[in-house]
C-alpha cells in the first residue's frame, strides 16, 4: 500500500509540475506575441489614422445601468465626447431603488416619449422611454422593469437603430477613439460579427473629454495590482487567441457586436451570470455549425478605462461571479471541449479555459496537498522544489511587467519614478498575495451561488475623475 501512494504521490506531482510549465510557457508566447503585436499595431496607426477617419459604420452604445446615480452621468457625457461620426446612446436602466433614471433627466433635459420598442429577443418590459433634447448625439433612456444586465442588454438591442452596437458598464469611460479603433476590424473584413476591446482600470488616471490627461497607477493597492493584471490578460491572452480567432470572451465592459447575428443567436442568455462570454461562445458555435464564415476579433488599441474594486469585499464578489459565469457557459457549451469540429477553438481555447482558467484553483490546492504529504514522507527533494517556486514566481512577475511596461510604451503614456517602483514591488505582492486569494475565492464561488446568480453584484461607485 506504501508502494502504490509512493508512486500515486509520484505521478501527482509530476503533472503539477508538467502543469505549471505548460502555463508558463503559455504565458511566454502570450506576453511575446502580445508585446509584438503592441509595437506593430503602434507603427501601423501611425500609417492610416488619416486613411480610416474618412470611413465608419453606423454604432448604438448600449449602457446597461443598475443604481449607477454615481457615475451614469460622467458615462453618458464621455460618451457624447466621442470623436466619430454616427452613433446613438441607448442607457436601459433595469429597475434602479435609487436616482439614477432622474439624475439623467435632470442632467440633458430629457421628456418622456411614446415610443414602440418591438421585442426581437426576450426582455422585461419597458415603464418609460425619454429622450434628450439639445445633444449632437441621440441619448435614450429607457426604464424597464428588473431582469438583469443580460435582459438589460436585450432590451437595448431591440431599441438599437444601427446594424452594429457596443455594450459597456454605466461607471465606465472610452477614450476619444475607441469607436474608430474598435469598428476598424468591421471596415477590414465584413465577416467579423464581434470586436472586445481594451479594458484598463480608471483609479488614479485623470481623464478629459475621453483623453488621458494624467496617468498614475492607483493609490490603493489592490486597485493597483489589478492594473498590473488587467494588462496581462488584455494585452497577452486575448492578443495570442485573436490569432487564431479563438477568443471566448469579450468584456462586458467594452465590445462590439453585429446586432443581426446576435438576434440570430437569441440575445443574451438570461439565466447565467456570465453573459458576456456566453454570448461569444454562442456565437462561435451558431457560426461553425452554420458553416459560416465569421471571425471574432480583439482591438487591442480601443481603450475603455473602469473602475476596479477597492475593497477585497468587493474584488471577492466579482471575481466570484466571473468564476462562476465561466463554469456556467463552459458546461453549457461542453460539447464544444476537444472537439475537433471547432478547429482550435475546441481544442485550444476550450481545454485551456477548462484547465487553466475554471480548474486552476483545484488543480493547484490539490498539487500543493500532494507536494505537503511528500515533504512529510520524505519523497521530495525540498529545496529543488522550493527553487522550482521561487522561479516560477520570478517568471511570472517579469512576464507581468513585460506586459504592463509594453502597453505604457505603446499607447504613449508616461509612468513617474515611483509608479515605475511601486510596478516591481507590488508585481511581487500580486504574486504571493493577490494570485492566491483569488484562488480561494475561485474555490469556494460555489457556496450559495444559487440564491444570488441573476443579481447585479453591485460594487462601490466613486465619481470618476475627469477634469472640466
Amino acid at each position: 500500500m506504501t508502494d502504490f501512494f509512493r508512486s500515486f504521490l509520484d505521478c501527482v506531482n509530476a503533472f503539477f509540475i508538467v502543469y505549471l510549465v505548460g502555463y508558463s510557457t503559455f504565458l511566454f508566447l502570450s506576453v511575446v506575441v502580445g508585446s509584438i503585436d503592441l509595437y506593430q499595431s503602434r507603427q501601423r496607426a501611425r500609417m492610416r489614422n488619416t486613411l480610416w477617419q474618412s470611413y465608419y459604420v453606423p454604432v448604438s452604445i448600449l449602457v446597461p445601468a443598475y443604481n449607477e446615480e454615481v457615475t451614469v452621468v460622467d458615462t453618458v457625457r464621455s460618451l457624447l465626447a466621442l470623436d466619430y461620426k454616427l452613433f446613438e446612446i441607448i442607457i436601459m436602466d433595469d429597475g434602479s431603488k435609487d436616482a439614477t433614471s432622474q439624475v439623467l433627466i435632470d442632467a440633458f433635459d430629457m421628456v418622456q416619449v411614446h415610443r414602440p420598442i418591438r421585442q426581437v429577443v426576450p426582455c422585461q418590459p419597458a415603464v418609460a422611454v425619454y429622450e434628450a433634447k439639445g445633444t449632437r448625439v441621440p441619448v435614450t433612456l429607457i426604464r424597464k422593469r428588473n431582469g438583469g444586465k443580460a435582459d438589460s442588454l436585450n432590451m437595448g438591442i431591440n431599441c438599437a437603430r444601427y446594424p452594429y452596437f457596443i455594450c459597456m458598464d454605466a461607471d465606465s469611460v472610452l477614450q476619444y477613439d475607441s469607436l474608430e479603433r474598435i469598428v476598424r476590424p468591421v471596415l477590414e473584413d465584413p465577416n467579423v460579427v464581434a470586436v472586445g476591446g481594451s479594458v484598463r482600470p480608471a483609479n488614479g488616471v485623470v481623464i478629459k473629454d475621453g483623453r488621458v490627461k494624467r496617468y498614475r497607477l492607483p493609490k490603493n493597492i489592490l486597485a493597483a495590482m489589478q492594473a498590473l493584471e488587467y494588462d496581462r490578460s488584455f494585452l497577452a491572452a486575448r492578443i495570442l487567441f485573436d490569432k487564431f480567432n479563438g477568443n471566448l470572451i469579450i468584456s462586458g465592459a467594452f465590445g462590439l457586436f453585429h446586432k443581426s447575428t446576435v438576434i440570430a443567436v437569441g440575445g443574451y442568455d438570461r439565466g447565467t451570470m456570465g453573459e458576456d462570454m456566453e454570448l461569444v461562445v454562442k456565437l462561435h458555435e451558431f457560426c461553425r455549425a452554420n458553416h459560416r464564415p465569421y471571425r471574432i476579433r480583439f482591438a487591442s488599441d480601443a481603450v475603455c478605462w473602469s473602475q476596479a474594486p477597492e475593497r477585497l469585499r468587493d474584488l471577492g464578489k466579482q471575481r466570484k461571479r466571473w468564476h462562476l459565469g465561466l463554469f456556467q457557459c463552459l458546461w453549457s457549451h461542453r460539447r464544444i471541449l476537444a472537439n475537433p469540429s471547432f478547429g482550435l477553438v475546441g481544442v485550444v481555447s476550450y481545454v485551456y479555459f477548462t484547465l487553466y482558467e475554471l480548474l486552476s484553483p483545484f488543480i493547484e490546492l490539490f498539487g500543493i496537498v500532494t507536494i505537503a504529504l511528500s515533504v512529510a514522507m520524505d519523497m521530495l527533494n525540498l529545496p529543488f522544489m522550493l527553487v522550482f517556486f521561487a522561479a516560477y514566481a520570478l517568471y511570472g512577475m517579469v512576464l507581468s511587467l513585460t506586459a504592463f511596461f509594453a502597453r505604457m510604451y505603446t499607447i504613449d503614456l508616461r509612468l513617474s519614478a515611483l509608479d515605475v517602483l511601486k510596478a516591481f514591488l507590488l508585481c511581487l505582492f500580486e504574486v504571493v498575495f493577490l494570485r492566491n486569494y483569488l484562488a480561494f475565492i475561485r474555490m469556494t464561488a460555489f457556496i450559495g451561488y444559487r440564491k444570488n446568480r441573476l443579481n447585479w453584484g453591485k460594487l462601490e461607485r466613486k465619481k470618476l475623475n475627469q477634469e472640466e
